[in-house]
C-alpha cells in the first residue's frame, strides 16, 4: 500500500513538472536576424553650386520708363528688364525678362547749367531667381549741346562702356534710336531723340559693362 502511494505521488510530481516546462516561452536563439537601427540616416544636402559672371560681361536692359536730362533727377532710381540673356560657358545664367534696376547719377538740362545737357546712368542690381544681386557697372553718359549736336560719351577709357543699342520694343515697330559700341576712348555717335535735351524713351535698350564679377548661387 505504501509503495503504491509513493508511485502516485511521484507520477503527480512528474506531471506537474512536464506541464510547467511546456508552458515556459522558448527563448530565441536566432542570431541571424539583423538588428533594428533607430539612427537617422538622412542623406546630406548637396552644396549649392555658384556661377560667376566675369567682369567685362555686357548686360543689356530695356527701360521701364522714360529718362532724360530734363525729366530725371540725380539719385532717382529706374526699373528695367533684361533685353537679352546673360550666358556663361554657353549656358544661360540670367534669362531675358529678369528684373533690374539702376540709378540716375547725374541729370542736367540744357540752358540751366553751363555746357551741354547731360544724363548719367548706372545699373545697380539684377534679380535672379527671386534674389537681388548688386552690380557695379560702367556709366552710361549722354550729352546734348543743342539742335543737331547730339553726342554719346563713354567713360573709363578702353574699359568703360555705356552704349544705347536698341530702338523701341513692339515686334520691330517704332523708330530706331541708334547704336554705339566699342571699347575705344572717345567713341561717340548720335544715339537719342530730342532737339536740345537728352531723352531716352521707355523701352529703350541700354547696354552696361560689368566692372566686377557677379556671383550667382
Amino acid at each position: 500500500m505504501r509503495s503504491r502511494w509513493i508511485k502516485l505521488t511521484l507520477g503527480l510530481y512528474l506531471s506537474l513538472v512536464l506541464i510547467a516546462c511546456s508552458n515556459k516561452a522558448p527563448e530565441s536563439t536566432d542570431t541571424n536576424q539583423p538588428a533594428t537601427s533607430t539612427t537617422n540616416t538622412a542623406k546630406p544636402k548637396a552644396a549649392a553650386v555658384s556661377v560667376v559672371v566675369p567682369a567685362g560681361t555686357v548686360v543689356t536692359v530695356r527701360l521701364g520708363q522714360a529718362l532724360g536730362s530734363k525729366i530725371s533727377t540725380p539719385g532717382e532710381t529706374f526699373a528695367a528688364t533684361l533685353a537679352s540673356p546673360v550666358t556663361v560657358g554657353g549656358n544661360t545664367v540670367i534669362p531675358i525678362g529678369a528684373n533690374a534696376s539702376g540709378i540716375v547719377v547725374d541729370a542736367k538740362p540744357l540752358g540751366k547749367f553751363k555746357g551741354a545737357a547731360t544724363l548719367d546712368l548706372k545699373l545697380t542690381s539684377i534679380n535672379v531667381n527671386g534674389a537681388d544681386h548688386n552690380v557695379e557697372t560702367s556709366a552710361l553718359i549722354r550729352t546734348a549741346k543743342g539742335k543737331g549736336k547730339r553726342t554719346a560719351t563713354m567713360i573709363g577709357g578702353g574699359a568703360g562702356l555705356g552704349a544705347l543699342i536698341g530702338g523701341l520694343a513692339g515686334g520691330g515697330k517704332g523708330a530706331a534710336i541708334g547704336a554705339v559700341a566699342g571699347a575705344g576712348a572717345g567713341t561717340a555717335g548720335t544715339v537719342f531723340t530730342g532737339n536740345k535735351d537728352v531723352v531716352l524713351p521707355a523701352e529703350s535698350a541700354l547696354s552696361f559693362r560689368l566692372n566686377q564679377p557677379l556671383e550667382l548661387r
